[in-house]
């Protein structure tokens, strides 16, 4: 049987400590300005019992199944009770799992049922380099066939980091791809910023047909010489993004330097403003350093909300829409790996972050959170670095 971790218990984040101006300046989250919606009853945190190596990413299967990542390139079928795996799955693409690269994200195609395929992204070696790649193979119980590559990041680099590298599906069946500009990018030679060249696949979010192909329609503008399929740009390393349930608003968190790590709605068109701006600190700087003195306007947009001056390195997230909850629907739920804890954030109807607390038994248990979905039975499930899986559920 699962064994309860701890109840739970919300308390206020790291920037509690500073000062009230701050926290109202945060990006317009973070602050006081709106109580959070506490849960109704108790919660607990319960440990599954499956014991995995560096997992990376999750995706439920009909049947409640767990398709789970470990970034040394093996994809795993847990059991839906998480006690143990049931399959290793064969036919995987070959990945490189140096520094922070190796199989990454995973996710079902909106019509898995019917043409079972998954998808997966991964760092890939190639000519010049490593990049991140995106491929799909139709899952047959547990065997992958007809695997093939369906994009390419451009251009590969000797970087082993800063992949990003999560994939969301659209309610239009078309999905977005979110890749990082692979530590590329210094903020002392912003001429040189790859994440601000569209004709590159360093530090964007991309749009993509299931196949690989550029929707004909509804992708933006970027004039001419751009990469097809862009989204936005100006993206350090977004290793977390969700879809706000009922339409197409992506968000998406990012890393930053020393600080200044962000949670983004992710508009068309968009310029994130990374290398020129950004509320974080050049690697090696001290005091007041934020990069191109913080503030992304004008033209660069602003984070919804972002965390100073520690950095927390956010990763996956999820969009609460489910049934067990249903004080908490619409709201974010965000893992952080150097924080080691898990953000809830309280959103409103306009995209703006009322507040954000960190779960404190979450952050008790010193685990590094990469992953958050939401499961089929409506409970709150997390991955963590150190290989287990976390439910978030009422607690008895």
């Amino acid at each position: 049987m699962p064994a309860p971790i701890a109840r739970w218990r919300l308390i206020r984040g790291a920037q509690a400590a500073l000062t009230a101006a701050l926290l109202a300046a945060c990006g317009g989250g973070g602050g006081d300005s709106a109580p959070f919606i506490p849960p109704a009853g108790d919660v607990r945190a319960t440990s599954l019992g499956v014991a995995l190596v560096s997992p990376w990413g999750m995706a439920f299967l009909p049947d409640g199944r767990m398709l789970v990542t470990q970034r040394g390139g093996s994809l795993v079928i847990v059991r839906a009770d998480g006690s143990a795996i049931d399959a290793v799955v064969t036919g995987v693409p070959a990945v490189n799992a140096e520094g922070q690269g190796g199989l990454l994200d995973v996710a079902l195609d909106p019509d898995f049922t019917t043409t079972p395929w998954i998808y997966m992204s991964y760092a890939e070696d190639g000519p010049g380099g490593i990049g991140t790649a995106l491929a799909r193979g139709r899952l047959v119980g547990s065997e992958l066939r007809d695997v093939a590559v369906i994009w390419r990041q451009l251009p590969k680099t000797s970087s082993t980091s800063h992949y990003g590298s999560r994939i969301v599906f659209r309610p239009d069946k078309t999905l977005y791809l979110t890749v990082g500009e692979r530590a590329m990018d210094n903020p002392s030679a912003p001429t040189l910023a790859n994440a601000q060249n569209p004709a590159n696949a360093l530090g964007k979010v991309l749009r993509l047909n299931r196949d690989g192909s550029i929707p004909a329609t509804g992708n933006p503008a970027f004039g001419a010489g751009a990469l097809p399929g862009l989204w936005s740009l100006g993206h350090r390393n977004p290793q977390g993004a969700a879809l706000r349930p009922g339409g197409n608003e992506l968000w998406v968190t990012e890393h930053g330097p020393q600080g200044g790590d962000e949670l983004n709605q992710v508009r068309a068109g968009a310029n994130y403003g990374w290398p020129l701006r950004s509320y974080g600190c050049p690697y090696g700087a001290s005091g007041a350093c934020q990069v191109g003195g913080g503030t992304h306007a004008p033209g660069f947009e602003e984070p919804a909300s972002y965390w100073v001056p520690t950095s927390t390195a956010p990763a996956g997230m999820a969009v609460y829409d489910g049934d067990k909850f249903p004080e908490w629907r619409g709201q974010a739920f965000v893992g952080a790996l150097a924080g080691r804890t898990l953000w809830r954030l309280q959103l409103d109807a306009a995209g703006q972050v009322l507040a954000r607390e960190e779960v404190a038994e979450v952050k008790a248990l010193g685990q590094r959170i990469r992953d958050v979905r939401q499961g089929p039975d409506g409970w709150i499930y997390l991955l963590s670095d150190e290989g287990r899986i976390l439910r978030l559920e009422r607690g008895g």
